[in-house]
Protein backbone atom coordinates (compact mmCIF):
# COMPACT_ATOMS: atom_id res chain seq x y z
CA UNK A 1 0.00 0.00 0.00
CA UNK A 2 3.00 2.45 0.74
CA UNK A 3 6.43 2.85 -1.14
CA UNK A 4 8.36 4.26 0.01
CA UNK A 5 15.33 34.24 -1.91
CA UNK A 6 12.18 33.59 -0.58
CA UNK A 7 9.25 36.11 -1.05
CA UNK A 8 8.48 38.23 1.49
CA UNK A 9 5.19 38.18 3.30
CA UNK A 10 5.85 41.85 3.44
CA UNK A 11 4.69 41.75 -0.19
CA UNK A 12 1.62 40.30 0.90
CA UNK A 13 0.89 41.55 3.69
CA UNK A 14 -2.60 42.18 4.82
CA UNK A 15 -3.38 39.07 3.00
CA UNK A 16 -2.70 36.40 4.84
CA UNK A 17 -4.09 37.14 8.41
CA UNK A 18 -2.48 36.58 11.92
CA UNK A 19 -3.24 33.20 13.40
CA UNK A 20 -6.17 34.33 15.84
CA UNK A 21 -8.15 35.69 12.74
CA UNK A 22 -7.78 32.47 10.17
CA UNK A 23 -7.15 29.86 12.81
CA UNK A 24 -4.04 28.65 11.41
CA UNK A 25 -0.86 28.13 13.22
CA UNK A 26 2.65 27.55 12.19
CA UNK A 27 2.80 23.69 10.59
CA UNK A 28 -0.61 23.50 9.71
CA UNK A 29 -3.12 23.47 6.39
CA UNK A 30 -6.43 23.48 7.85
CA UNK A 31 -8.65 24.36 4.96
CA UNK A 32 -9.23 24.36 1.40
CA UNK A 33 -5.71 25.94 -0.17
CA UNK A 34 -4.41 26.64 3.28
CA UNK A 35 -3.57 29.27 6.35
CA UNK A 36 -7.24 31.83 5.03
CA UNK A 37 -7.67 30.00 2.11
CA UNK A 38 -5.33 32.17 0.51
CA UNK A 39 -2.86 28.96 -1.28
CA UNK A 40 0.80 30.81 0.53
CA UNK A 41 3.11 28.08 1.99
CA UNK A 42 5.77 29.72 4.32
CA UNK A 43 7.91 25.94 4.14
CA UNK A 44 11.03 25.98 2.52
CA UNK A 45 12.81 23.71 0.53
CA UNK A 46 9.85 22.18 -1.54
CA UNK A 47 11.61 20.32 -4.54
CA UNK A 48 11.28 21.92 -8.03
CA UNK A 49 11.54 18.92 -9.57
CA UNK A 50 11.05 14.71 -8.65
CA UNK A 51 10.35 11.60 -10.21
CA UNK A 52 7.56 8.94 -8.93
CA UNK A 53 10.25 7.40 -6.97
CA UNK A 54 11.17 10.05 -5.14
CA UNK A 55 7.77 10.37 -3.02
CA UNK A 56 8.46 9.66 0.60
CA UNK A 57 5.10 7.34 0.50
CA UNK A 58 1.93 6.67 -1.55
CA UNK A 59 -1.10 5.42 0.32
CA UNK A 60 -4.02 4.15 -1.92
CA UNK A 61 -7.69 5.24 -1.04
CA UNK A 62 -10.73 3.14 -0.70
CA UNK A 63 -12.39 5.19 -3.15
CA UNK A 64 -11.88 8.66 -5.49
CA UNK A 65 -12.86 12.02 -5.45
CA UNK A 66 -11.79 16.10 -5.98
CA UNK A 67 -11.20 17.23 -2.44
CA UNK A 68 -8.06 18.27 -1.17
CA UNK A 69 -6.19 17.09 1.54
CA UNK A 70 -5.68 19.43 4.99
CA UNK A 71 -3.11 19.03 7.58
CA UNK A 72 -3.08 19.56 11.63
CA UNK A 73 0.06 18.75 13.93
CA UNK A 74 0.86 15.72 11.65
CA UNK A 75 -1.70 14.46 10.78
CA UNK A 76 -3.70 14.95 7.12
CA UNK A 77 -6.86 14.69 6.70
CA UNK A 78 -8.77 13.14 3.33
CA UNK A 79 -12.34 12.42 2.09
CA UNK A 80 -13.31 10.31 -0.88
CA UNK A 81 -16.15 8.03 -2.20
CA UNK A 82 -16.96 4.91 -3.09
CA UNK A 83 -19.07 5.57 -5.90
CA UNK A 84 -20.67 1.70 -6.19
CA UNK A 85 -21.38 1.50 -3.16
CA UNK A 86 -22.91 5.22 -2.06
CA UNK A 87 -20.28 5.20 0.85
CA UNK A 88 -18.57 8.35 1.36
CA UNK A 89 -15.30 7.95 3.92
CA UNK A 90 -13.48 10.49 6.11
CA UNK A 91 -10.01 9.49 6.90
CA UNK A 92 -6.88 10.24 9.09
CA UNK A 93 -2.93 9.66 7.58
CA UNK A 94 0.24 10.07 9.67
CA UNK A 95 2.45 12.98 7.84
CA UNK A 96 5.15 10.96 8.59
CA UNK A 97 4.75 7.47 6.71
CA UNK A 98 1.10 7.36 5.40
CA UNK A 99 -0.46 5.05 8.09
CA UNK A 100 -3.91 5.13 7.98
CA UNK A 101 -4.62 6.35 11.48
CA UNK A 102 -8.51 6.12 11.49
CA UNK A 103 -11.03 5.93 8.81
CA UNK A 104 -15.38 6.72 8.88
CA UNK A 105 -17.37 5.86 6.54
CA UNK A 106 -20.97 7.19 5.89
CA UNK A 107 -23.93 5.70 3.33
CA UNK A 108 -25.77 8.62 1.60
CA UNK A 109 -28.84 8.36 -1.30
CA UNK A 110 -26.41 9.29 -4.28
CA UNK A 111 -27.06 13.02 -5.89
CA UNK A 112 -27.16 13.70 -9.37
CA UNK A 113 -23.97 15.68 -9.82
CA UNK A 114 -22.38 17.19 -13.12
CA UNK A 115 -19.60 14.19 -14.46
CA UNK A 116 -16.85 16.47 -13.71
CA UNK A 117 -17.87 16.52 -9.77
CA UNK A 118 -17.62 14.40 -7.65
CA UNK A 119 -19.52 13.18 -4.32
CA UNK A 120 -16.20 13.55 -2.59
CA UNK A 121 -15.12 17.40 -3.98
CA UNK A 122 -15.71 19.16 -0.10
CA UNK A 123 -12.74 19.78 1.23
CA UNK A 124 -12.31 19.43 5.05
CA UNK A 125 -11.54 22.07 7.99
CA UNK A 126 -9.52 21.35 11.16
CA UNK A 127 -8.61 22.73 14.10
CA UNK A 128 -6.78 21.45 17.13
CA UNK A 129 -10.15 19.86 18.51
CA UNK A 130 -11.62 18.33 15.76
CA UNK A 131 -11.97 17.67 11.92
CA UNK A 132 -15.17 18.98 10.22
CA UNK A 133 -16.55 17.59 7.10
CA UNK A 134 -19.76 17.59 4.67
CA UNK A 135 -21.63 15.28 2.49
CA UNK A 136 -24.18 15.69 -0.04
CA UNK A 137 -26.59 13.36 -0.48
CA UNK A 138 -29.76 13.59 -1.99
CA UNK A 139 -32.24 13.73 0.59
CA UNK A 140 -29.36 15.33 3.33
CA UNK A 141 -26.37 17.37 3.13
CA UNK A 142 -24.72 16.34 6.54
CA UNK A 143 -21.89 18.27 8.60
CA UNK A 144 -20.15 16.30 10.60
CA UNK A 145 -17.37 16.84 13.18
CA UNK A 146 -14.91 14.40 14.63
CA UNK A 147 -12.36 14.67 17.64
CA UNK A 148 -8.94 13.78 16.80
CA UNK A 149 -9.19 10.36 17.47
CA UNK A 150 -11.85 9.73 15.01
CA UNK A 151 -14.57 9.68 17.49
CA UNK A 152 -17.55 11.62 16.51
CA UNK A 153 -18.66 14.58 18.44
CA UNK A 154 -21.95 15.89 15.83
CA UNK A 155 -23.91 15.60 13.20
CA UNK A 156 -25.70 18.09 11.98
CA UNK A 157 -28.61 17.65 8.89
CA UNK A 158 -28.84 20.85 7.05
CA UNK A 159 -31.59 19.28 4.55
CA UNK A 160 -31.21 18.22 0.79
CA UNK A 161 -29.29 20.49 -1.71
CA UNK A 162 -30.54 20.71 -5.33
CA UNK A 163 -28.15 22.22 -7.37
CA UNK A 164 -27.70 21.99 -11.33
CA UNK A 165 -24.18 21.06 -11.38
CA UNK A 166 -24.08 19.53 -7.83
CA UNK A 167 -22.90 21.22 -4.81
CA UNK A 168 -18.80 21.42 -3.69
CA UNK A 169 -18.54 23.79 -0.97
CA UNK A 170 -16.11 23.47 1.44
CA UNK A 171 -16.17 24.42 5.30
CA UNK A 172 -13.85 27.05 7.18
CA UNK A 173 -13.00 27.52 10.85
CA UNK A 174 -13.51 31.10 12.67
CA UNK A 175 -12.85 30.85 16.36
CA UNK A 176 -15.53 28.73 17.23
CA UNK A 177 -17.57 28.27 14.46
CA UNK A 178 -17.85 26.39 11.42
CA UNK A 179 -18.49 28.68 8.62
CA UNK A 180 -20.30 26.93 5.13
CA UNK A 181 -22.12 28.73 2.32
CA UNK A 182 -24.88 26.26 0.94
CA UNK A 183 -26.63 27.56 -1.69
CA UNK A 184 -29.20 25.80 -3.68
CA UNK A 185 -30.48 25.88 -7.33
CA UNK A 186 -33.75 27.03 -8.88
CA UNK A 187 -36.03 24.38 -7.55
CA UNK A 188 -39.55 23.69 -6.70
CA UNK A 189 -39.04 21.73 -3.41
CA UNK A 190 -38.85 24.98 -1.05
CA UNK A 191 -35.32 24.60 -0.54
CA UNK A 192 -33.72 27.92 0.55
CA UNK A 193 -29.91 29.14 0.39
CA UNK A 194 -28.37 30.29 3.84
CA UNK A 195 -24.61 30.86 4.56
CA UNK A 196 -24.36 29.13 8.29
CA UNK A 197 -21.98 29.94 10.61
CA UNK A 198 -22.50 26.59 13.52
CA UNK A 199 -20.96 25.81 16.57
CA UNK A 200 -17.95 23.88 16.58
CA UNK A 201 -18.42 22.27 19.61
CA UNK A 202 -22.58 20.91 18.83
CA UNK A 203 -23.13 21.88 15.28
CA UNK A 204 -26.06 23.75 16.15
CA UNK A 205 -26.87 27.45 14.78
CA UNK A 206 -25.13 30.42 15.98
CA UNK A 207 -26.46 32.47 12.96
CA UNK A 208 -27.77 31.73 9.44
CA UNK A 209 -27.98 33.85 7.10
CA UNK A 210 -30.56 33.59 4.15
CA UNK A 211 -29.30 34.14 0.64
CA UNK A 212 -31.10 34.25 -3.11
CA UNK A 213 -31.74 31.26 -4.96
CA UNK A 214 -29.74 31.18 -8.00
CA UNK A 215 -30.37 29.01 -11.46
CA UNK A 216 -26.72 28.35 -11.05
CA UNK A 217 -25.61 28.25 -7.35
CA UNK A 218 -22.72 28.81 -6.11
CA UNK A 219 -19.86 26.94 -4.67
CA UNK A 220 -17.32 29.08 -2.86
CA UNK A 221 -15.67 28.73 0.15
CA UNK A 222 -15.48 32.22 2.45
CA UNK A 223 -12.13 33.67 3.98
CA UNK A 224 -11.66 36.31 6.63
CA UNK A 225 -10.46 39.61 5.92
CA UNK A 226 -9.66 42.05 8.66
CA UNK A 227 -9.79 45.88 8.79
CA UNK A 228 -7.20 48.50 9.45
CA UNK A 229 -9.28 48.95 12.30
CA UNK A 230 -9.26 45.31 13.77
CA UNK A 231 -12.72 44.43 12.65
CA UNK A 232 -12.54 40.85 11.32
CA UNK A 233 -14.69 40.48 8.09
CA UNK A 234 -15.71 36.78 6.30
CA UNK A 235 -15.95 37.31 2.92
CA UNK A 236 -18.37 35.07 0.40
CA UNK A 237 -18.38 35.22 -3.29
CA UNK A 238 -21.51 34.44 -5.19
CA UNK A 239 -23.46 34.80 -8.61
CA UNK A 240 -26.09 36.82 -7.05
CA UNK A 241 -24.38 38.83 -4.27
CA UNK A 242 -21.05 39.39 -5.69
CA UNK A 243 -18.42 40.18 -3.10
CA UNK A 244 -20.21 40.42 0.35
CA UNK A 245 -18.43 41.39 3.74
CA UNK A 246 -20.54 39.33 7.10
CA UNK A 247 -19.96 40.00 10.28
CA UNK A 248 -18.70 36.52 11.92
CA UNK A 249 -20.25 37.31 15.02
CA UNK A 250 -23.50 38.41 14.21
CA UNK A 251 -23.84 36.70 11.03
CA UNK A 252 -25.04 40.43 9.39
CA UNK A 253 -24.19 41.66 5.88
CA UNK A 254 -21.45 44.92 6.43
CA UNK A 255 -21.32 45.48 3.14
CA UNK A 256 -22.06 43.87 -0.28
CA UNK A 257 -20.60 44.71 -4.04
CA UNK A 258 -23.57 42.91 -6.28
CA UNK A 259 -22.16 43.97 -9.38
CA UNK A 260 -19.21 42.00 -8.98
CA UNK A 261 -19.81 38.63 -10.48
CA UNK A 262 -21.96 38.16 -13.51
CA UNK A 263 -21.49 34.17 -13.31
CA UNK A 264 -21.90 31.13 -11.40
CA UNK A 265 -18.94 31.27 -8.55
CA UNK A 266 -17.10 28.08 -7.92
CA UNK A 267 -13.32 29.82 -7.02
CA UNK A 268 -12.69 31.52 -3.46
CA UNK A 269 -11.97 34.81 -2.80
CA UNK A 270 -8.26 36.33 -2.94
CA UNK A 271 -6.97 39.16 -0.27
CA UNK A 272 -4.16 41.59 -1.49
CA UNK A 273 -3.63 44.41 1.41
CA UNK A 274 -7.47 46.28 0.67
CA UNK A 275 -8.40 44.47 -2.13
CA UNK A 276 -10.70 41.51 -2.86
CA UNK A 277 -10.50 39.76 -6.15
CA UNK A 278 -13.08 37.29 -7.40
CA UNK A 279 -13.82 34.93 -10.54
CA UNK A 280 -17.09 33.79 -12.03
CA UNK A 281 -17.11 31.57 -14.80
CA UNK A 282 -19.57 29.23 -16.80
CA UNK A 283 -19.76 26.17 -19.51
CA UNK A 284 -15.64 25.75 -19.69
CA UNK A 285 -14.16 29.24 -19.22
CA UNK A 286 -13.96 32.29 -17.25
CA UNK A 287 -16.53 34.73 -17.30
CA UNK A 288 -15.60 37.90 -15.23
CA UNK A 289 -12.50 38.97 -12.71
CA UNK A 290 -13.50 41.80 -10.40
CA UNK A 291 -10.95 43.64 -7.81
CA UNK A 292 -12.88 45.40 -5.39
CA UNK A 293 -11.23 47.62 -2.71
CA UNK A 294 -12.58 47.40 1.26
CA UNK A 295 -14.78 50.76 1.90
CA UNK A 296 -13.45 52.75 4.77
CA UNK A 297 -17.06 52.38 5.98
CA UNK A 298 -19.22 50.02 7.12
CA UNK A 299 -22.28 51.92 5.17
CA UNK A 300 -20.21 52.08 2.41
CA UNK A 301 -20.42 50.17 -0.86
CA UNK A 302 -16.80 48.49 -2.19
CA UNK A 303 -15.46 50.51 -4.81
CA UNK A 304 -14.93 48.03 -8.45
CA UNK A 305 -11.40 49.13 -9.29
CA UNK A 306 -11.45 46.97 -12.76
CA UNK A 307 -13.49 44.24 -13.89
CA UNK A 308 -11.88 42.22 -16.55
CA UNK A 309 -13.87 39.71 -18.92
CA UNK A 310 -12.88 36.50 -20.51
CA UNK A 311 -9.47 35.78 -21.84
CA UNK A 312 -7.57 35.80 -18.73
CA UNK A 313 -10.55 34.80 -16.44
CA UNK A 314 -10.72 31.31 -14.42
CA UNK A 315 -13.47 29.72 -13.72
CA UNK A 316 -12.66 26.43 -11.33
CA UNK A 317 -9.40 27.16 -9.75
CA UNK A 318 -8.96 30.26 -7.38
CA UNK A 319 -6.42 32.30 -8.17
CA UNK A 320 -3.43 33.35 -6.22
CA UNK A 321 -1.42 36.62 -5.05
CA UNK A 322 2.51 37.06 -5.20
CA UNK A 323 4.91 39.98 -4.93
CA UNK A 324 1.94 42.44 -5.19
CA UNK A 325 1.09 40.37 -8.92
CA UNK A 326 -2.26 38.33 -9.42
CA UNK A 327 -1.38 34.25 -11.23
CA UNK A 328 -4.46 33.10 -12.52
CA UNK A 329 -4.63 29.47 -13.79
CA UNK A 330 -7.43 29.47 -16.21
CA UNK A 331 -9.79 26.01 -16.51
CA UNK A 332 -8.33 26.08 -20.51
CA UNK A 333 -4.49 25.86 -19.48
CA UNK A 334 -3.66 29.27 -19.34
CA UNK A 335 -1.19 31.03 -16.95
CA UNK A 336 -1.36 34.69 -16.70
CA UNK A 337 0.35 37.25 -14.69
CA UNK A 338 -1.07 40.51 -13.92
CA UNK A 339 -0.77 43.66 -12.08
CA UNK A 340 -3.38 43.57 -9.49
CA UNK A 341 -3.62 47.74 -9.02
CA UNK A 342 -4.79 48.10 -12.80
CA UNK A 343 -5.30 44.78 -13.97
CA UNK A 344 -2.69 45.24 -17.07
CA UNK A 345 -1.43 41.27 -17.95
CA UNK A 346 2.43 40.96 -17.98
CA UNK A 347 2.58 37.68 -19.24
CA UNK A 348 -0.01 34.97 -20.56
CA UNK A 349 1.13 31.51 -21.38
CA UNK A 350 -0.05 27.78 -21.77
CA UNK A 351 2.53 25.40 -19.83
CA UNK A 352 0.76 22.25 -20.24
CA UNK A 353 -2.81 20.79 -19.50
CA UNK A 354 -5.83 21.89 -18.41
CA UNK A 355 -7.00 23.48 -14.37
CA UNK A 356 -9.62 22.15 -11.67
CA UNK A 357 -7.17 22.45 -9.15
CA UNK A 358 -5.86 25.64 -7.80
CA UNK A 359 -1.53 26.95 -7.61
CA UNK A 360 0.17 27.19 -4.10
CA UNK A 361 3.13 29.67 -3.66
CA UNK A 362 6.27 28.10 -2.15
CA UNK A 363 9.18 30.51 -1.73
CA UNK A 364 9.24 31.82 -5.13
CA UNK A 365 7.27 29.12 -7.27
CA UNK A 366 3.85 28.53 -8.13
CA UNK A 367 2.76 25.19 -7.92
CA UNK A 368 -0.66 23.98 -9.58
CA UNK A 369 -1.58 20.29 -10.86
CA UNK A 370 -3.43 19.69 -14.29
CA UNK A 371 -5.99 17.29 -14.64
CA UNK A 372 -3.79 14.86 -16.35
CA UNK A 373 -1.70 14.96 -12.80
CA UNK A 374 0.94 16.89 -14.44
CA UNK A 375 2.59 19.33 -11.67
CA UNK A 376 3.12 22.71 -13.15
CA UNK A 377 5.85 24.96 -11.50
CA UNK A 378 6.15 28.16 -12.50
CA UNK A 379 8.45 31.13 -11.33
CA UNK A 380 6.35 33.49 -9.64
CA UNK A 381 7.74 36.78 -11.18
CA UNK A 382 7.22 39.59 -13.65
CA UNK A 383 8.43 37.48 -16.56
CA UNK A 384 7.35 33.68 -17.63
CA UNK A 385 9.17 30.78 -16.46
CA UNK A 386 8.69 27.57 -16.94
CA UNK A 387 10.66 25.49 -13.90
CA UNK A 388 9.29 21.49 -14.37
CA UNK A 389 6.24 19.71 -15.20
CA UNK A 390 6.37 16.91 -12.67
CA UNK A 391 4.14 13.56 -13.09
CA UNK A 392 1.90 12.10 -10.90
CA UNK A 393 0.95 9.15 -13.07
CA UNK A 394 -3.49 9.84 -12.59
CA UNK A 395 -5.55 12.44 -13.06
CA UNK A 396 -6.54 15.15 -10.67
CA UNK A 397 -8.55 18.01 -9.61
CA UNK A 398 -7.16 18.55 -6.33
CA UNK A 399 -4.51 21.17 -4.70
CA UNK A 400 -2.08 20.16 -2.90
CA UNK A 401 -1.51 20.96 0.85
CA UNK A 402 2.27 21.95 2.46
CA UNK A 403 3.16 21.38 6.38
CA UNK A 404 6.68 19.93 7.90
CA UNK A 405 8.51 20.55 4.74
CA UNK A 406 6.29 17.82 2.77
CA UNK A 407 3.50 18.55 0.05
CA UNK A 408 1.23 16.07 0.25
CA UNK A 409 -0.86 15.70 -3.37
CA UNK A 410 -3.98 13.90 -3.94
CA UNK A 411 -4.96 12.23 -7.25
CA UNK A 412 -8.05 10.85 -8.02
CA UNK A 413 -7.63 7.18 -5.86
CA UNK A 414 -3.84 8.10 -4.15
CA UNK A 415 -2.35 10.48 -1.49
CA UNK A 416 1.43 10.80 -2.16
CA UNK A 417 3.82 12.83 -0.36
CA UNK A 418 6.84 14.73 -1.45
CA UNK A 419 9.42 15.51 1.13
CA UNK A 420 11.90 19.02 1.12
CA UNK A 421 15.11 19.53 2.68
CA UNK A 422 13.96 20.87 5.45
CA UNK A 423 10.86 17.84 6.41
CA UNK A 424 11.30 16.87 10.15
Amino acid sequence: MKVGTMISLVCIAGMVLSVSASGASAGNWPRFRGPNGQGVSAEPGIPVTWTPQDMAWTLELPGSGHSSPVIQDRTIFITCADKAASKLTLMAVALSDGEVLWSQSFTVKPLKVNGLNSAASSTPAVDENGVYAVWYGADETQVVAFDRQGQKKWTRDLGPTETRHGPASSPMVYDDLVVLALEQGTNTKGLKSFWYGLDRRTGEDRWRLERSISGNASASTPCVYKSDSGKNMLIFTSRDHGITAVDPEQGTVIWEQTDAMRARVVSSPVLAGDQIIGTCGQGGGGVQLTVVRVPDSATAKPKILHAIREKYVPYVPTSIVANHRLFTFHDQGTVSCLDIETGAVLWSQKPGGTFYGSPVLVEDRLYCVNRKGQVVVLRASDTYELLAINELGEASQSTPAIANGCMILRTESRLLCLTGDQAK
